[in-house]
């Protein structure tokens, strides 16, 4: 349920909590399985729209959507060159690194499976999302990772993954000056934004 309108947003973190807790929750339901099938066609007619020459991924953690896997294993979906990020903690900073497909060899400084490929700037990458604003900002793990790489590329068209239920109101998330709207957000619905 909403704010009223005369009381502040929740604290990002008390927010990012519960959307993990609900995400979790939803991963492991009887429902998941339908809404990956339906998320995965969504990706990938999105895919076949924008025509990416470099398609950057990120590897799944804490119940996120597997687009990787998705889109390996649907004939349909186009087969484009891929790249993972790759973050260092100090100074906080990412990078995409060319990427075979194959299980991860590498892990970055945050502890996520990455590409140990040459650098590379994508011309699309998927971004999860812990939540979304129907105007396509983001909530993330706030890290602030992918807000500072979409600062240092704006001409990359940025493709928002999540489950439809980590929608949040616009009473419950105001966008900060660091935050970088999404070209489009994709959901198990089909496209929000």
């Amino acid at each position: 349920m909403p704010a009223p309108l005369d009381e502040p947003p929740r604290s990002r973190k008390t927010l990012r909590e519960r959307l993990i807790a609900e995400r979790e929750r939803f991963a492991s339901s009887d429902r998941a399985a339908t809404a990956t099938a339906a998320l995965a066609r969504s990706l990938r007619d999105v895919l076949q729209q924008i025509e990416p020459e470099v398609l950057g991924l990120y590897w799944p953690v804490r119940s996120e959507f597997n687009a990787a896997l998705a889109l390996q294993s649907d004939k349909l979906a186009p087969k484009l060159p891929l790249a993972l990020p790759f973050a260092r903690r100090t100074p906080a900073h990412m990078e995409y690194r060319r990427w075979d497909g194959a299980r991860p060899r590498a892990i970055d400084e945050c502890g996520i499976a990455a590409s140990d490929g040459e650098a590379v700037v994508p011309d699309t990458v998927l971004v999860p999302c812990v939540g979304f604003t129907r105007d396509g900002f983001r909530l993330g793990y706030g890290g602030g990772f992918f807000d500072r790489w979409l600062a240092l590329h704006p001409h990359v068209t940025t493709v928002g993954i999540a489950w439809s239920a980590q929608q949040i109101e616009a009473s419950e998330f105001r966008p900060e000056a660091h935050d970088r709207p999404l070209t489009l957000i994709v959901t198990e619905d089909g496209v929000v934004s």
